[in-house]
């Protein structure tokens, strides 16, 4: 490969890296919607819903500020199987958040839709 595409590939694999991290915290109070759940299974329903691979390093510093602002509490709870988890749950402004965060995504992939229509037609 030459030099110029693979610093285009780069750009690329970065812009696609900055997308979802900019979506992430809105997935995360997404997967926190319906009950509590802890660090791992927060983990597996991003990757089974979404196909959001995301590494513990990345989601805990992330749940940490999510904490930190308000939008969720956690909670330590003993376990049958072994040692006790750390649940997460939203709090009443999670959900407040959450909601405003939809409502802003729903615009915006709507207006982006709507401005790559032509480039998806073209590519099929």
């Amino acid at each position: 490969m030459k030099e110029r595409d693979l610093r285009e590939q780069e750009t690329g694999d970065k812009w696609e890296v900055q997308l979802r991290k900019g979506c992430l915290a809105l997935a995360i109070l997404a997967a926190l919607w319906d009950r509590r759940r802890y660090g791992l299974e927060i983990l597996r329903r991003l990757e089974s819903d979404s196909n959001l691979i995301v590494s513990e390093g990345t989601i805990y510093p992330l749940l940490s500020r999510l904490k930190a602002q308000g939008l969720v509490h956690s909670e330590w709870v003993e376990s049958d199987a072994g040692h006790p988890r750390k649940y997460y749950a939203l709090t009443p402004a999670g959900k407040r958040r959450a909601i405003e965060m939809t409502g802003i995504w729903a615009r915006f992939s709507s207006s982006m839709s709507q401005l790559l229509a032509p480039l998806v037609k073209e590519n099929r």
